[in-house]
């Protein structure tokens, strides 16, 4: 397991959970947190034995975002050179694949939201597959505010979660909603009365998803990714394609045993 700043990882079982741990600060994201988290990413997209994520966060806060004090440092000095541009270029897509690593990955990732919840951690919770919040969470795309066009991931992925008219109100105006409005414009799945009720039930989700073979999860997230801005007929296509290589499985044969004899199933990923 990797020597993280501010993050810590916490396997149980089959569900890794992914901690912003970085309390004092209010989880925001600095230059420790871009070297740690895509170390952390990759190091739970790689172990076998992790098929579900938790993204989670300690403390009074999910995230404060990119923290401005220290990487507001990347574009200081530009001084409108062609040099500083393209540094700002790379460092902004750098950053981008941080987050753009949780999509690629096949294994699911459930966002676990409490407290402030703003800017960068908007974008962090835009790229996970589900998203949960206690009622205490406040979201915000919070850029224009700040003189900045959000360029981590937000206005690409919201239109698709949330529609193209609740992204622009939120973008145009920097303003904060709370956990119902959130889940009024099914930015999050659910809502929990508190962070302990958050936390319980991203567990049982994750367990929930984790009883389930491997192999079919991961397959659900590659199709439905493949999908995306796909017709009708080049997705069924390729699910078709998949099914044909990856239907036959142990996974499979197990399943129809478990059903014949009336007890859980119990894959392997295989």
């Amino acid at each position: 397991m990797g020597d993280y700043k501010v993050i810590a990882i916490e396997k149980k079982g089959h569900v890794a959970w992914l901690w912003l741990n970085n309390p004092d600060k209010l989880n925001v994201m600095g230059k420790p947190f871009w070297t740690d988290f895509p170390l952390a990413v990759r190091e739970l997209a790689d172990d076998p034995e992790v098929w579900v994520v938790v993204v989670a966060a300690k403390g009074r806060a999910f995230s404060a975002g990119l923290d401005l004090k220290t990487m507001g440092s990347i574009s200081a000095g530009a001084e409108g050179m062609l040099a500083g541009r393209d540094k700002l270029l790379e460092e902004i897509m750098h950053l981008q694949e941080a987050f753009t690593m949780i999509e690629d990955c096949p294994k699911p990732f459930i966002a676990a939201v409490h407290g402030f919840c703003i800017g960068g951690g908007l974008d962090l919770m835009a790229t996970c597959d589900i998203r949960l919040a206690s009622a205490d969470a406040v979201i915000s795309l919070r850029e224009a505010r700040m003189a900045i066009v959000a360029d981590l991931g937000s206005l690409q992925r919201l239109p698709a979660i949330i529609g193209k008219g609740h992204l622009r109100e939120l973008a145009f105006t920097g303003k904060d909603i709370d956990a119902a409005r959130a889940k009024e414009i099914q930015l999050l799945n659910e809502v929990y009365p508190d962070q302990n009720a958050l936390y319980a039930a991203a567990d049982k989700l994750a367990g929930e998803i984790a009883n389930n073979s491997p192999l079919v999860v991961q397959g659900i997230k590659r199709i439905l990714k493949f999908g995306e801005g796909k017709s009708v007929k080049d997705a069924l296509q390729f699910v078709a394609t998949w099914n044909s290589s990856f239907l036959v499985s142990e996974d499979l044969i197990e399943a129809f045993q478990a059903f014949a004899q009336k007890r859980p199933a119990e894959f392997k990923g295989r």
